[in-house]
């Protein structure tokens, strides 16, 4: 057979890579794929493919798995694990089942950890292992969180993980790994590192598997957990009921400015996705800052209520369609629309929020990056809360004026903007993060917490 062609279609913003394997007669395997399916569909019609199965390692908590869509709109079938009790139609695998794709074979080999009823995909041309499919097992330089399932379960999937990766290890050296979770995802990934590797490269490089032995594993696996969006806690079983499926590809409604003044005072959210620097210049009061960028389905699933309706506030040239898609893959499906017009269209006063450079602190700091990056280096003094406690810590945070920072100023404004809500006044943004201040400064920062 010819060589085995994997397309890793790769979400910087969520962290994670989902895969498409061309099967070599037309059809294709996608591996991990998420609802918001504009990826993998246009990789497949580029290459001529219909997706015939999709595979899902695990149930993902960090998005809405496209598996259920594929399978109501283009008869895909689904394989995974048969003790994740999914009720939707599926194929459910059990340790060492096989599925023939046609030349090529997928083998299931349980490896819980990530979550209880965890299987990764071993890829065979004829009996020669050419790939294994991850998900939240093995990944390059480390393996996958294991508090999502539960709290109190953390320690006992961790030795469950221990195995999981020995179990792998055994595997030839050859043999290429295609983790699901990757750089950037809050189920825990190294920054920086590669999306993809081998066997062989992780035994030689991977720190966990250089554990001598398995309580040290389960030590440096569970000491380097840390926060995780709250919606975390609700995609895992909306997963296994099987998400709606979509009949058509969600969109931003334009609301007129007295419609969506409404809907703010019956408990909706206005969410600006504008830049940081066009919020500041002028936004509606109450207003809660998430730029669109790569990740803003995450902080959009930290920061934003999942149970009230959402209207949108955005620039022109924003795509309305990144945006909703964004929130729907992580199953925000109270999008009410969008202010049609936007900031123009306002018709009442407005608020606006300083921003200033790194030599422009002249008053307290907080610092509301994750606790690792403040442990890292920061101001002298610095008050520290995450964005993602914020609101529900905003009672700590002294009514006086601040400095709000991170490590660019998207997550500032963000936390000014819930600050500003709850009625603090006097805020600034930095523009830039500490080592910029320690720049333009010369002052050394603090490490530690």
């Amino acid at each position: 057979m010819s060589p085995v062609e994997v397309v890793p279609l790769v979400d910087e913003g969520l962290g994670n890579s989902a895969y498409l394997l061309d099967l070599g007669d037309g059809r294709a395997l996608v591996v991990d794929v998420s609802l918001d399916l504009r990826a993998a569909s246009g990789a497949a019609r580029r290459s001529g493919l219909r997706v015939a199965f999709a595979a899902d390692t695990h149930l993902h908590a960090d998005f809405l798995s496209g598996a259920r869509q594929l399978s109501a709109t283009e008869g895909t079938r689904v394989l995974a694990s048969a003790a994740g009790h999914r009720e939707f139609a599926h194929t459910g695998l059990h340790d060492g089942d096989e599925v023939d794709l046609g030349g090529l074979r997928l083998r299931a080999l349980t490896t819980p950890g990530h979550t209880h009823e965890h299987l990764s995909f071993l890829l065979l041309d004829a009996d020669r292992p050419v790939g294994v499919f991850t998900g939240g097992s093995l990944l390059v330089g480390a393996a996958a969180r294991t508090d999502l399932v539960s709290p109190d379960r953390a320690e006992a999937l961790a030795r469950a993980q221990y195995a999981s990766l020995r179990r792998l290890t055994e595997l030839p050296d050859g043999v290429a790994v295609w983790p699901t979770h990757g750089a950037g995802s809050f189920c825990s990934a190294p920054p920086g590192a590669e999306r993809t590797s081998t066997i062989g490269r992780e035994k030689a490089t991977n720190p966990l598997l250089r554990a001598p032995d398995e309580d040290a594993f389960v030590s440096a696996l569970l000491g380097s957990l840390g926060t995780f969006p709250p919606y975390f806690r609700r995609l895992g079983e909306i997963n296994r009921r099987g998400p709606a499926v979509l009949e058509t590809s969600p969109v931003l409604a334009p609301l007129d400015v007295a419609r969506v003044r409404a809907s703010l005072a019956d408990g909706a959210r206005l969410i600006d996705v504008r830049p940081v620097e066009r919020f500041a210049a002028a936004h509606v009061p109450g207003s809660l800052s998430i730029p669109l960028r790569p990740a803003f389905a995450s902080w959009l699933g930290w920061l934003a209520p999942h149970d009230v309706p959402l209207v949108v506030l955005r620039d022109p040239g924003q795509d309305p369609a990144e945006i909703a898609w964004q929130a729907t893959k992580i199953g925000y499906a109270g999008l009410a629309g969008e202010l049609a017009g936007g900031i123009g269209a306002w018709d009442r006063p407005v608020s606006r929020t300083r921003v200033v450079g790194p030599g422009e602190v002249d008053r307290p700091v907080l610092d509301i990056r994750q606790a690792s990056e403040f442990a890292a280096g920061h101001l002298p003094g610095a008050r520290h809360i995450e964005l993602g406690d914020l609101a529900d810590r905003v009672g700590e945070v002294p009514a006086e004026p601040l400095v709000v920072m991170c490590g660019h100023g998207e997550r500032a404004m963000g936390a000014a903007s819930l600050l500003e809500r709850d009625g603090h006044r006097d805020l600034a943004v930095l523009a830039g993060g500490p080592g910029d201040w320690s720049a333009a400064t010369g002052q050394k920062l603090e490490t530690g917490r």
